[in-house]
């Protein structure tokens, strides 16, 4: 039999270069080319002049970039890749990086500068003519944390905890004055509305002079009153360090301090647990991200404001008047967001909770006649007419504070006489004449959106919405199996994401 020759010992004249061996038009080839043309000065300046010379951030900045559009997130898989894959050995020219230094310039030195590499290759992109930046298509996913997922603090557990305190420091303290007797005319006040340290010993030094040489006291008391003096201050000095980190959420884990725990819909248990996770944001143009930010609140709602002012940050504020269009789902559809919309002049495609269903031909049945929304407002004279025909009045005007912090503006109508009325078991279910409440500049806004959303241009945004932003986050979570963040904190985790979005627009860049 004849075979081609093979000796794995036979020398070779001319040695192979790696560029006879990577093809032309390689992704590789990509990455180097666009890192190249960055400006790389913002990351310069996490370096210091003294010291061993490092390794050159250009040379770190192509491998971070290939490895996470080639799926490789791990530092020890990378550094097995230099030593073992041709494409990085090319980017690298033969130089082995250890999986401490490839961290160190992941974790410490990009951190601060990425937002503006990944802003250059935006740009870039969008002179290419592969973007516009005048459109974007907004959603959110939740991304589960590096952390324990049983290690978590909630803030209702620590209100709990402090009340219960406060009620054993009450109990005893009344225990205390009920052995002593009724001598004492003017007996001291045993409500405590506010725990602190000071009132903790201050209490427990009463209690004490009351119960240690009082024969009555039992030894039930005395181990009660021994547990609060070892225990009540370093436990509420705990709880006010927990309250601390925990700011305005309500909960976040032990191994994570940073994450807080969300409603996932990868849920490994199948039963509704909560997970520790950064709710992820991110808008796009034809499937490329141009811009993403990472927070700690689970609801969409309170992340759009943000991540529109974190965009006009890192692009400039032009960029944000420039910028025409946002369509986002229902989850961003409320008043704050509505204003802030308006306010910065973006027509705004945006659903508000009760769209979807308001097209649904059964809902409009039950509701047509009797829903507050579909009252005849007067608005000349400021009255609705209820389906008899009675007018319904505005009676005063009322303001309430979301759970957000934004002032809304109320305005309260009932009707006069609503008995014996034969419509009232279908209109209304509770006594007296029926009231409604009304918002009027939410219902301004719902006007407004609703005739955009059902217009053909509308129409049109809506399908685009769920084929250019939803599929990038099935591209980045199910193909390129990015589920879970693999660094802590969230400067880290948000620079982990950003390398994960950059390698997404390369790959389209290069698909283009």
């Amino acid at each position: 039999m004849k075979f081609k020759h093979y000796n794995q010992q036979q020398t070779i004249l001319l040695p192979y270069s790696f560029n006879d061996l990577i093809p032309e038009k390689h992704p590789v080839r990509i990455v180097d080319h666009i890192v190249e043309s960055l400006n790389i000065q913002p990351l310069l300046k996490a370096y210091s002049k003294e010291g061993n010379p490092g390794y050159h951030p250009k040379m770190l900045l192509k491998v971070m970039l290939y490895a996470y559009m080639t799926n490789v997130y791990s530092s020890r898989k990378i550094e097995l890749a230099l030593r073992e894959n041709i494409n990085f050995m090319w980017l690298t020219s033969m130089t082995i990086v250890d999986h401490n230094t490839i961290n160190r310039f992941r974790s410490n030195k990009l951190k601060d500068s990425f937002k503006e590499i990944f802003k250059q290759v935006v740009l870039l992109l969008a002179s290419e003519g592969l973007i516009t930046l005048k459109q974007i298509y907004t959603d959110g996913t939740k991304i589960e944390a590096q952390a324990g997922r049983y290690t978590f603090v909630w803030s209702k557990s620590i209100k709990t905890n402090k009340a219960k305190m406060l009620n054993q420091l009450e109990d005893l303290w009344n225990y205390a004055q009920s052995i002593e007797g009724d001598d004492d005319p003017n007996p001291e006040p045993t409500e405590f509305k506010e725990i602190s340290k000071e009132a903790i010993e201050k209490t427990i030094a009463k209690i004490d002079a009351k119960l240690s040489g009082n024969k009555k006291t039992s030894s039930k008391a005395k181990a009660k009153l021994r547990y609060i003096k070892n225990n009540f201050v370093a436990n509420l000095e705990k709880y006010e360090q927990q309250e601390v980190i925990l700011g305005a959420r309500n909960s976040y884990s032990k191994t994570d301090k940073e994450a807080t725990f969300m409603r996932m819909k990868e849920d490994h248990m199948q039963n509704g647990q909560l997970k520790p996770a950064y709710n992820t944001q991110i808008s796009t143009e034809n499937q490329i991200i141009v811009h993403y930010t990472i927070h700690q609140n689970p609801t969409d709602t309170k992340t759009l404001k943000p991540h529109l002012e974190d965009f006009a940050q890192t692009f400039g504020e032009g960029a944000l008047q420039e910028l025409e269009e946002i369509t986002a789902d229902a989850g961003y559809g409320s008043e704050e967001n509505y204003d802030y919309l308006e306010q910065k002049e973006l027509t705004a495609y945006v659903k508000y909770n009760t769209f979807d269903k308001e097209q649904d031909k059964n809902y409009q049945k039950k509701h047509k006649s009797f829903s507050k929304e579909n009252l005849y407002y007067n608005a000349e004279e400021d009255f609705y007419v209820c389906p008899m025909g009675q007018k319904m009045q505005k009676t005063h005007q009322s303001q309430k504070t979301t759970e957000a912090g934004h002032q809304q503006s109320l305005s309260h109508y009932q009707a006069k006489n609503c008995e014996g009325c034969p419509l009232r078991g279908q209109c209304f279910k509770a006594k007296g004449n029926r009231s409604i409440e009304r918002n009027h500049n939410l219902e301004r806004h719902k006007q407004k959106t609703r005739e955009l959303l059902l217009s053909e241009i509308g129409a049109q945004k809506r399908k685009q919405r769920t084929t250019d932003v939803e599929p990038v986050f099935a591209q980045l979570k199910h193909n390129n199996g990015f589920r879970r963040f693999s660094l802590k904190g969230l400067k880290k985790v948000e620079l982990e994401f950003g390398l994960m979005a950059l390698g997404h627009n390369l790959r389209k860049k290069i698909a283009a």
